[in-house]
């Protein structure tokens, strides 16, 4: 039996300083993040892709070990042993669906990877001062972020990788446009079970609007061209990973991740995961900073062996105060 209790000392200190870190006292000059919400576009590319990582409170930066490393943190994908294929859903608030595609093709030390979220609102009725039951027009509204990522394994303690991304939205007959970066690059402290990761999501330019759109008004209907740029939502983190315990038969991990967003205030996320035989899971974790969050998110998957590949299915279930639950579902094969 392995037990890492005589390294307990590097997470404690780690997660002492993301606490410290996340103190509203020890920084003022951020004090006034969250009037900072809704100022930016794309707000889709933050809402969690896969159930393992939404299960844990979204705390995975440094624990993505499988297609979600694509969102989280590119560099994760390159400590992946095989390719492998990830397809999940997410029931989000309101009727709103998302959907999350990857794969992944390791080359030797390399890994090459491609992703695809895309979320939909549903048809929307539309109503008006004028016409509060609906106008009789019905709206939708489409995100979608396609990524091209590119990892190395450097060293068996050090990776690193980035990601292009092409970002839409769609909204009526308006849309916008941009491209971004993601970066990270992910460190074990050799054989103690203990794991860093830094990255940053989301950094490029501003989109500027095409097509327009009509209103009614008193003066009748008015044909409407947004001109205002829409900034990106980008976010820079810090995650740890420990392995507190591990034998033959049971593994227990806990992560850490603070976030720093660009239009709100910084968040602390915690999680941790059971496995017993590497073939069954539970999990949970808790976000803090996020005023919706009064409960912790719950979650479990399965791992077994299929036709010569591994084949694994996850579940997690995430509460919020007032809108309600949301249910991600997601599958994974290696190849």
């Amino acid at each position: 039996m392995r037990c890492n209790q005589l390294h307990i000392f590097p997470l404690l200190g780690c997660l002492l300083g993301l606490l410290i870190l996340t103190n509203p006292t020890l920084k003022a000059q951020n004090s006034y993040g969250e009037d900072r919400a809704g100022t930016e576009g794309f707000q889709f590319t933050k809402i969690a892709v896969d159930p393992r990582s939404a299960a844990m409170g979204n705390s995975n930066m440094a624990d993505a070990k499988d297609g979600s490393s694509l969102y989280w943190n590119p560099a994760l994908s390159a400590e992946m042993t095989r390719s492998e294929f990830m397809a999940s859903h997410t029931e989000y608030v309101a009727g709103i669906q998302q959907d999350y595609f990857s794969y992944i093709q390791k080359i030797n030390q390399l890994a090459l990877g491609l992703s695809i979220q895309y979320l939909g609102s549903g048809d929307i009725m539309e109503t008006t001062e004028f016409q509060p039951f609906g106008t009789g027009r019905m709206f939708s509204t489409h995100h979608m972020s396609a990524g091209l990522s590119v990892a190395q394994k450097v060293t068996d303690l050090f990776s690193y990788g980035i990601t292009f991304k092409y970002l839409l939205e769609k909204i009526e007959e308006v849309q916008y446009q941009s491209g971004a970066i993601d970066f990270g690059f992910a460190y074990r402290v050799g054989d103690t079970g203990l794991r860093f990761a830094v990255g940053i999501n989301n950094f490029g330019l501003d989109a500027s609007p095409d097509g327009s759109t009509s209103r009614e008004s008193l003066e009748g209907v008015q044909v409407l061209s947004p001109e205002t740029l829409t900034s990106l939502p980008t976010r820079f983190h810090i995650g740890a990973a420990y392995d507190v315990w591990e034998n033959q038969q049971n593994k227990l991990v806990v992560t850490a991740q603070v976030t720093n967003p660009s239009d709100n205030a910084e968040q602390l996320n915690l999680g941790t995961e059971y496995s017993f035989m590497d073939q069954f899971y539970l999990r949970t974790g808790y976000e803090f900073g996020q005023l919706e969050r009064k409960m912790p998110s719950l979650g479990g998957g399965v791992r077994v062996p299929f036709m010569g590949r591994t084949l694994k299915a996850d579940y997690a279930y995430t509460r919020f105060e007032r809108l309600g639950q949301i249910h991600r579902i997601g599958v994974s094969v290696t190849l």
